[in-house]
């Protein structure tokens, strides 16, 4: 079976409205409660019931969610999907809830009838959400992808067929988990060659998600969101301090664009391999890049397909969520290929930006979604066209250097290794730290 550019442009990017992970604890209330009839929402739901795996677990418990005045948590996430949010709408989900909603989930949330439990042992990304409403009980699952909705249940009755659950993950070609096992038995230079199949349509739609992500960033560099770093840098370079380099440009656009969306600000970000933040990684490095250098808008998009497609070759290895900052390592490699093609290099150029970013940051942890994850994405996008740039001047770190392997495909073997048998313990550590400071917080509070 063969996969073309278009089935993998349309199997891991999509809009998505605040942090995926929340976003999917919310599509799987909204999915479960929609299968109440209309008079039985929003009013009658008096109680939504989730259970995640640890690193969707750990995912929400810092970010802002969307339309959520900035409360955070999963409990909110799945308490505004219950009572108002639109599953047709997948990962954008939150993205008409009414005040009249927000209003009854957060006394969902203040009743404490919004709860989240732990699947400690679970592995893979897993969401069972239960909602209760009108004495009748209603129930999703979310597997594996933060849209493939795999079980919809009405007190206790299966319902097995439903636009719901026909996942964005499986199109005429095959499934998601299919079309990785294909991509990742391609060299490099097979990939690079998928980008001669773009057409007109793969065009436009790439473009689309430069503008949505170019959207937020421009609302992160106006109003300072979250933490500030985007508008942080950008005031550096007026004041003198810094100059607007092509790694300063790649850094400001990235990590603005973070800030606003880490702060739940209502603009869906362009998401590449299941992340809005991975696809911010995957694109604005590269539109930076655009301004800096001489080279077409059909080059600037052919280098973003290939990010788009390195980075979902990395997801591959380590999975959908990890210990390992997939913004860093997965999407930050995306970014450096595609920087390292724009910039005229040929498959070894490529492959050796690849390595020189993994030999950078591939220590990088991941310890959840939240305001900092600028500070991240700022590196990764530096580390990104720095990358690229020593590639380009024949800098390519040797196989016999840490994790690096012989060639970028071994080389990206290596971090899905250090991602899924490595770093278990790491990601458990991780974890139990943050609960902890969240029970300490709580207690402080009261």
């Amino acid at each position: 079976m063969r996969f073309s550019v278009k089935d993998i442009l349309h199997m891991e990017v999509a809009p998505a409205l605040g942090c995926t992970e929340p976003v999917a604890v919310a599509l799987a209330a909204a999915s479960a409660a929609s299968l109440f009839s209309p008079q039985e929402r929003p009013r009658s739901v008096d109680h939504v019931e989730v259970w995640t795996d640890p690193n969707v677990y750990k995912n929400g418990l810092a970010v802002s969610i969307p339309g959520a005045n900035d409360l955070k948590g999963l409990d909110t996430a799945a308490a505004l999907g219950a009572v108002g949010g639109d599953p047709a709408r997948r990962l954008e989900v939150l993205g008409s809830v009414s005040t009249e909603s927000r209003r009854r989930a957060m006394e969902l949330k203040a009743q404490n009838k919004a709860t989240v439990n732990l699947l400690a042992d679970r592995r893979g990304l897993f969401i069972r959400a239960r909602v209760h409403a009108g004495g009748h009980v209603a129930e999703a699952e979310i597997q594996g992808l933060h849209d493939n909705i795999t079980l919809l249940q009405l007190d206790g009755q299966e319902i097995t067929s439903h636009p719901l659950r026909a996942s964005r993950a499986m199109n005429g070609t095959g499934s998601l988990e299919e079309m990785e096992g294909w991509l990742v038995g391609r060299s490099l230079d097979e990939i690079i060659a998928l980008t001669d199949e773009l057409d007109n349509d793969d065009f436009t739609f790439l473009m689309e998600g430069i503008k949505r992500n170019e959207l937020l960033a421009a609302h992160g560099l106006k109003h300072g969101s979250g933490l500030g770093v985007g508008r942080a840098l950008d005031r550096l370079v007026r004041q003198g301090l810094m100059r607007r380099d092509m790694l300063v440009s790649a850094r400001i656009l990235t990590s603005a664009a973070a800030d606003a969306r880490m702060a739940g600000v209502n603009l869906p970000a362009m998401s590449s391999a299941g992340s809005g933040n991975h696809g911010l990684t995957a694109i604005l490095p590269i539109r930076a890049v655009f301004d800096h250098a001489h080279v077409t808008e059909k080059q600037m998009l052919e280098a973003v397909a290939l990010s788009h497609m390195i980075t979902a070759y990395v997801k591959a290895h380590t999975g959908r969520l990890s210990a390992v900052c997939g913004c860093s390592v997965a999407a930050g490699a995306g970014a450096a290929a595609g920087v390292a093609y724009l910039l005229g290099g040929h498959a070894r150029h490529v492959a050796g930006a690849i390595k020189n970013l993994v030999a950078d940051l591939a220590g990088i942890i991941c310890d959840g979604a939240k305001a900092s994850c600028a500070l991240k994405l700022n590196t990764a996008a530096g580390s990104a066209v720095q990358s690229a740039l020593f590639a380009l001047q024949g800098v390519d770190v040797a196989d016999t250097d840490g994790i690096v392997g012989c060639t970028s495909e071994q080389t990206m073997r290596n971090v899905g290794e250090l991602s899924t048998q490595g770093m278990i313990e790491t990601d458990r550590t991780i974890l139990k730290i943050m609960i902890e400071k969240q029970i300490k917080a709580r207690t402080e509070q009261e």
